[in-house]
């Protein structure tokens, strides 16, 4: 089996070919960092015109790449949301319009499910599992039962770890994206310097919360020595520092609450671009070492928004009989979970 993936969710556009042997036949991404930097974040406008501009070249490039026609497909994927709704059209119109010419299934795949079968693709990991998503978006700890089986445990009350990157980034002038730029000078920061909170930490529960933290970046910003050299890269580690904390506090708290559940689980997964940070990858290795559990980490490039993690769980819905017809509407929300309470109440 071969499938196309196809993703335009945000600010990446990807396509990639895999096939049911867990194999990327090929794995295309054309960053739009350059676009958007100026802005210092995403714009919505602009992301949709360049992945207007640019995904058909990408996904004849793919096929080429990985040595098969349209036509010797078996479906192909896009990612139906969630996302900004300009840029998950493009997608999916452009997935309907191949699947439309060639007689093959169109499969509309939820962009947090590529995410979270991703490690199924990379290391073939069982059901059920538990599932620490982090990105710019989204984060959140999910059951991961079955292939559209999810049970959310927690979420962020406000911003999510991605984002909160990302503006700490901005206020200490490191450009964007922020997550990459905040690792690497982290890594030359002294984190004890400023005392930072820890939102939610020690508390019941696996929800999350980073507004109140990026605050108190901001005021110790402006307090600190404006003549201060270190002031950036300390902050900086500080902040890291400090996410680290929460993730690694709320995912003991998931990993008791998944144990209740399915007493015999043993995996942990991480997956989204924050996943990509290295110290909070060891955070949570060394927690899944003194818990029993055992880590798994997509790569880097598959942490981040990719294609191939789009192919994939087209794949596994294919392999299902889960095909959409080609009135499929896009979707800027939707959930993994639907039946979970809104953020804010118990999970």
């Amino acid at each position: 089996m071969i499938v196309l993936g196809i993703e335009t969710s945000c600010d990446e556009t990807a396509a990639a070919v895999v096939t049911d042997g867990r194999v990327v036949l090929a794995d295309l991404v054309l960053s739009q960092d350059a676009e958007h930097r100026r802005f210092g974040g995403i714009v919505p406008e602009i992301a949709a015109r360049a992945h207007l501009d640019h995904l058909d070249g990408l996904v004849a490039r793919a096929l080429a790449t990985a040595g098969v026609s349209a036509a010797e497909l078996d479906g192909i994927a896009a990612t139906g949301g969630p996302g900004l709704i300009g840029g998950v059209i493009v997608g999916v119109m452009t997935a309907k319009a191949v699947a439309a010419v060639h007689g093959r299934p169109f499969i509309a795949v939820n962009h947090l499910e590529g995410h979270a079968l991703t490690a199924r693709l990379t290391d073939g990991v069982d059901f059920p599992y538990l599932l620490l998503l982090v990105s710019g978006g989204h984060t959140q700890l999910l059951v991961v039962e079955g292939v559209g089986r999810y049970r959310r445990l927690g979420t962020t009350l406000d911003d999510a770890a991605g984002e909160a990157f990302d503006k700490v980034a901005k206020m200490l002038d490191l450009g964007f994206p922020g997550g990459p730029a905040i690792e690497r000078l982290a890594a030359t920061g002294n984190a004890s310097r400023f005392t930072l909170p820890r939102p939610m930490k020690g508390r019941p529960g696996c929800h999350f919360s980073f507004s109140g933290l990026k605050t108190a970046v901001r005021q110790a910003l402006a307090e600190a020595p404006p003549s201060d050299p270190r002031v950036a890269a300390d902050l900086a580690a500080a902040f890291q520092a400090a996410v680290s904390d929460v993730i690694e506090d709320r995912t003991r708290n998931a990993i008791a609450a998944f144990r209740a559940l399915h007493p015999h689980g043993s995996a942990l997964v991480i997956a989204g671009g924050v996943a990509a940070n290295r110290p909070m990858r060891g955070r949570l290795s060394r927690l899944a070492a003194a818990t029993g559990m055992t880590l798994f980490a997509p790569p880097p490039k598959l942490c981040t928004d990719n294609a191939a993690m789009i192919a994939w769980a087209g794949i596994e819905r294919l392999k299902l009989g889960l095909v959409d017809t080609l009135d499929f509407a896009p979707r800027p929300r939707w959930p993994l979970d639907p039946s979970a309470p809104p953020a804010g109440l118990k999970p």
